[in-house]
This record gives C-alpha cells, sequence and structure tokens, in this order.
C-alpha cells in the first residue's frame, strides 16, 4: 500500500479521557486525466492501480470504445499531484475533442460541464448475459468485503469495487476515496487480467445512475450495491436490461431490475 496511506497524530476522546495517538489516514491526491496532450479531467484519487483507473475510466466515459485504443499511458509527478498522460488513437481523440468538456472530479458527484440535458442522460447499450447466480453467492460476496478490502481496514476511509464470481468469491477488488474512481479502477483491471468471464461487481457504496452507466457499458449485467439505488439508476438499469441489486447486507437484499438472474438457492 505504499502511498496509499499517511500517518498523522491525532487525540482520542473516549468516556471523558483523552490520549495523544497515531492514525492512519488514505491518502487523496490531485490526479489529472491527459489525452493526447489536452487535460480532460482532475479528480481526487487514491494514488494507487492509476493505470487501472486510466484504462477503466477511458471505457465507462466512452472516450475508447476497446482497451487496444489506449496506446499509452505514463504516470507524472507534478509539485499539486500527478497527471496520467495516456495517447489515444487519433479517431478517438477526435470524438473527444468534439465533446470535450472541463470539469473538477471531487470526492462529492456532479456532473459539471456538461451543455445539455440530452448529454446528462445518454442512452445506454443493452447489456446481455443469460447466466445467473444465487441469492446465496450475493451473501457470499458481501460477507467477504471486510476481509477483502485491506486499504479499508488500515484507515476506515475508501469505498471499495469488487469482481465476483456466480458462486460469490471475490476474485478482484480495488479501493478509492471516491466510488466512482474504485468502479473505474475495477473496470480497467478486468480487461487487464483473467478472472471469470460471469460473475458480478459489488460496490461498497449506493448505486447512482452513473454506477449503472459505468457498468453497463463494460456489458456486464449484475450491479450489486451495499446501499440504495437511485430512481435514475433504477430507470435506467431496466432499460438497458441489467439486474440491479441494492441494500445487499448480511441477511438481507433487494432486487430491483431484471431479477431472473437472481435464482433461489437449490
Amino acid at each position: 500500500m505504499t502511498g496509499a496511506t499517511h500517518t498523522v497524530s491525532r487525540i482520542s476522546w473516549r468516556a471523558g479521557s483523552t490520549a495523544e495517538e497515531s492514525d492512519t489516514v488514505v491518502t487523496e491526491v490531485p490526479v489529472a486525466l491527459v489525452y493526447n496532450g489536452v487535460s480532460h479531467v482532475v479528480m481526487m484519487a487514491t494514488p494507487t492501480d492509476l493505470e487501472d483507473l486510466a484504462l477503466g475510466f477511458s471505457l465507462s466515459e466512452g472516450i475508447i470504445a476497446s482497451p487496444g485504443q489506449l496506446l499509452d499511458c505514463e504516470l507524472q509527478q507534478r509539485d499539486q499531484g500527478l497527471e496520467l498522460q495516456m495517447r489515444v488513437t487519433n479517431e478517438r481523440f477526435a470524438a473527444l475533442k468534439a465533446r470535450r468538456r472541463n470539469l473538477t472530479g471531487r470526492t462529492g458527484c456532479g456532473l459539471c460541464g456538461l451543455e445539455s440535458l440530452e448529454q446528462a442522460i445518454p442512452p445506454l447499450s443493452p447489456v446481455h448475459g443469460d447466466y445467473t447466480l444465487s441469492h446465496s453467492a450475493l451473501q457470499a460476496a458481501v460477507m467477504g468485503l471486510d476481509q477483502a478490502q485491506i486499504l479499508k481496514q488500515h484507515t476506515g476511509g475508501v469505498h471499495g469495487a469488487l469482481w465476483c464470481n456466480t458462486n460469490g468469491h471475490i476474485e478482484l477488488v480495488r479501493e478509492d476515496v471516491g466510488r466512482h474512481n474504485a468502479l473505474d479502477k475495477l473496470l480497467g483491471a478486468l480487461q487487464r487480467g483473467d478472472y471469470a468471464s460471469e460473475g458480478f461487481v459489488l460496490v461498497t457504496s449506493r448505486a447512482s445512475y452513473e454506477m449503472v452507466a459505468k457498468v453497463a457499458s463494460c456489458g456486464i449485467p449484475i450491479l450489486a450495491a451495499v446501499s440504495a439505488p437511485t430512481s435514475l439508476a433504477i430507470q435506467q438499469a431496466q432499460d438497458c436490461q441489467l439486474t440491479l441489486a441494492g441494500f445487499v447486507q448480511p441477511g438481507r437484499q433487494v432486487i430491483y431490475t431484471h431479477p431472473q438472474r437472481i435464482v433461489e438457492d437449490s
């Protein structure tokens, strides 16, 4: 976890007594994503797995349509933060310039720099996947969250995005101060590694429209969240044929859309 955490001093108060202690907190730095020399977005992120972030963000935001269109990625240290210097194909860069926007990503969420409502809610292509998983698979995954999230164990201050196979076994974990960043890191890592082709994404946050859109853009048919979905997330999941589960917690889960992919235990 080099670079992922900082040690700071603190004063703790418990039952009327104070004590000077040290604490481990998650690192948060500005990370600029630069395409072919042009800065596109600056986000606050945890400086780990940044190549996964670069690829996942590029795919989930539609900047590239396939991993091969990201030709190069170099991490550069700047006085104010970090830069991911990426090179994409001329075709994809031309498309990016055509819809270029200047926005700042934060730990909180927003849609900055968009010029119209149509840009804010573009249509999603249908996802496909006729495999199923059981309710117990969702439960197995959520029961394994604490053990799988190493950075959260040390800091308590990060979101997680996890790839789980159809048995609920957690195969891949990515963590970040931002829930979108964690998901983009996971989506990028899935493109790089050899993981089960059938499974689901589990996120340790609410399920917003953007989370649905990012998962659907990578063709993954099942998204599970430990917290609530939004109304737009449910609508978009229904429209793009994605199975959306919310409130996935020990002993409980709610299936909001396309429930045919979640079956009773045999």
